[in-house]
Formats: C-alpha cells, structure tokens, sequence
C-alpha cells in the first residue's frame, strides 16, 4: 500500500469529516476491523480503533496509545509513514549548533545526579548559574546546554548569539518570542504541519510547576517522532538525567510540548 500523508485533523468520536472518517473505516475494515456505519465515528468505530492499536505499534516500534483517537502515529500504522522533509533551509548557524551538540554525546555528570562536571560545568557558567549552589536542583542544565551550543557555534562562525542567556525553559519561550527574526511554532502547528520542524530547531516541554525540558531536533522520523540531541536526559528520556545523550523518544502529539523556536533568521 502507498503512504498516505496525515490530513492533520485527529478523527474522534463524533467528528462530523464523513469522507474522513469513511478513509480510516476502509483501511479497518481491510484489516479486518468493523463493521461500521459508513462515514460516522460512533462509539463502535471507537471500540474498533482501539482494539487496532491495542494490537499495533507505530511506525517507530512502539506501542499505540490506546485512545481510540486516530492521530498522526494511529493514521502512519493504518496508511504508512512519509518521510518528513522541511519546507525551508535551517541557516547554518543552527547546523553549527546542532553539529557542537550532537559531538557532546557521551558527556555525563561528575558524579552522576549531582548536575556538575566538567563540561556540565562549562554549560551552567555559559549562562551564568552558580556552581557553589549546594542544592543540585538549582543546578538543571538542560536550557544551559542548548545556549551553550549555539554560543560555541556563534564564536566558531564569528557572529552574534541570539538565543535568550537564560537557564530557564520556559523563560527561554517566553523571551525567544522578543528575539528579532526568531519564530515560535506551537505545538499544534507542528503537529498539523511537521514541515515546520527543520534540523537545529529548539524544542520546548513543560512539566507543570515551573518545570520544562529542551533540547535541539536532528530531524522528524515517518511516524512523527523526533530525533534530538538533549542536555540532562537518560536514554528513558528523564527531563533530570545525568547526561548528553541522542534520543528518538519525543513525539509531536506529546502533550508536555509546548512547541518550538526556529532561528533561522535571527
């Protein structure tokens, strides 16, 4: 079967996009799932979709989120997944700093859950955070590794660093919507439209309470998933981990996305 491209809309119980819904119920139904009334997302149709991904992974290999909804890893399990490719360029200030960050993988903390270290070191002072400050949590280097590549690629290319000099996640969101040029693409922009997403794009979740996690994208998988390169993280993903590591964990229907900051002409 030929990938068919995500139309964009998540198709749920009630959703009145006949022609829509009649799609996703040919490719069930093909599958052996149904039968339905033809074009209309009722509760039965919900059942069906749920026992699809109950018994099916994404185009990464992961399980379906049992929802019933037929989001964009539903919809690339039921039709294929397309590759992603941009819509524009990144600049090749972002390429720098995505090349800085991917070459600190491997990085940990000395020792591990203390958020210091070397080159841990080197990121917090890059934005100014207290090295001395006995509380580790003070100490989340997560935004200061991001700042820090692009201030190393900056320096390398020999122009100036337009990222916000904050420690802070979210503050990094808030003040990058002031930075000339920079262009904030929310989370369900991106997911509506994953050509947005390009390499050296900066990500941006919130945990609640003040809390968020960044990193820098490499590029946007078939399914959806992103592949990044990420400051203070595990391999399980951990917004608190002890390392620079390369991850395709992130999805576009993540729920702690917030969205993404493009520099591309900042």
């Amino acid at each position: 079967m030929r990938p068919v491209p995500f139309p964009g809309i998540v198709a749920s119980q009630g959703i009145s996009a006949a022609a829509l819904v009649s799609q996703v119920q040919q490719a069930l139904v093909a599958r052996g799932y149904g039968p339905f009334t033809t074009g209309v997302f009722d509760a039965a149709m919900t059942s069906s979709v749920m026992l699809f991904q109950s018994q099916h992974d994404d185009a990464d290999r992961q399980p379906l989120v049992v929802d019933g909804e037929v989001g964009r890893h539903t919809w690339a399990a039921l039709f294929g997944g397309l590759p992603v490719t941009p819509a524009s360029a990144p600049s090749s200030f972002m390429l720098q700093a995505l090349g800085v960050a991917g070459s600190q993988v491997g990085q940990v903390e000395e020792p591990r859950g203390s958020n210091r270290g070397t080159m841990v070191d080197e990121y917090l002072k890059a934005v100014g955070v207290p090295l001395q400050d006995p509380n580790a949590d003070t100490r989340a280097w997560c935004m200061a590794f991001v700042y820090w590549a692009f201030n190393t690629a900056s320096v390398a290319i020999g122009r100036g660093n337009p990222l916000p000099k904050t420690a802070g996640v979210l503050k990094h969101w808030t003040k990058a919507a002031n930075v000339p040029g920079s262009r904030l693409i929310t989370a369900g922009e991106a997911f509506a439209d994953p050509t947005l997403i390009k390499p050296g794009i900066v990500f941006i979740l919130d945990f609640g309470s003040g809390l968020g996690h960044t990193g820098i994208v490499e590029r946007v998988m078939p399914g959806g998933r992103l592949a990044t390169v990420e400051g203070n993280t595990n391999n399980d993903g951990s917004r608190t981990g002890v390392g620079v590591f390369r991850l395709e964990r992130r999805k576009l229907n993540d729920p702690k996305l917030v969205g993404f900051v493009d520099y591309t002409n900042a």
